[in-house]
């Protein structure tokens, strides 16, 4: 992933600011994507690439923070960063806390703005790297068995194998070959790195 180019989205009414972020966000060696509005963005297919949204607060559909909250309700994680020459405080603040990267007001230095977008691509690198990794662990957890599932469970609490043996109701030599078939599934090295998989695993996906 860390060869693939990041995209910044450019959500502004103003078709100059749009133009000169466009060329700031290009000569940094990022891809940029404009839209004159909030509609026009939601409407456009995104790519899951390392990402961000430089956001324009007032615009003349969706406003900004309306887009924020969109965003939020569709569990859609790409790091906005705002910009207006509007602001105010109680504006700023709802923005923050509602998990903006930065809110800049215009005019604001080049170098501020890239060094948000910076940050923002990293949390947006992130994300999707754990996205990616968890993906992964419930492909391998999917391929378990039921019995298999179940001898995962009971490893990950700490049991042994007697004591699985015990609570499955089955031989502790049968215990040994599915947790022998289990580990390679989950490609776990250890019973650690076992519990570290459980943990990111999201219960719901386990049925």
């Amino acid at each position: 992933m860390s060869n693939i180019v990041p995209t910044v989205y450019i959500v502004d009414d103003d078709i100059s600011v749009r133009e000169s972020l466009e060329e700031l966000v290009s000569h940094e060696g990022w891809h940029p994507e404009i839209f004159g509005s909030a509609e026009a963005f939601l409407s456009h297919p995104r790519t899951p690439v390392p990402s961000c949204l430089i956001l324009d607060v007032n615009l003349p559909d969706l406003s900004g923070l309306d887009l924020q909250r969109r965003f939020a309700f569709d569990q859609i994680d790409i790091p906005i960063i705002f910009i207006t020459g509007y602001g105010d405080i109680p504006m700023s603040v709802q923005a923050m806390k509602a998990g903006a990267v930065e809110f800049l007001t215009k005019p604001f230095h080049d170098e501020v703005l890239l060094t948000a977008i910076s940050q923002a691509i990293e949390r947006s690198r992130s994300v999707l790297h754990d996205e990616s990794e968890t993906r992964t662990l419930r492909g391998c957890y999917a391929s378990l068995s039921p019995r298999e599932q179940e001898v995962m469970a009971l490893v990950v609490r700490g049991l042994m194998n007697k004591q699985i043996g015990g609570e499955l109701g089955i031989s502790e030599i049968t215990v040994k070959a599915h947790r022998g078939k289990m580990m390679r599934k989950m490609k776990a090295s250890s019973v650690a790195d076992l519990v570290n998989m459980n943990a990111k695993l999201d219960p719901k996906s386990r049925g």
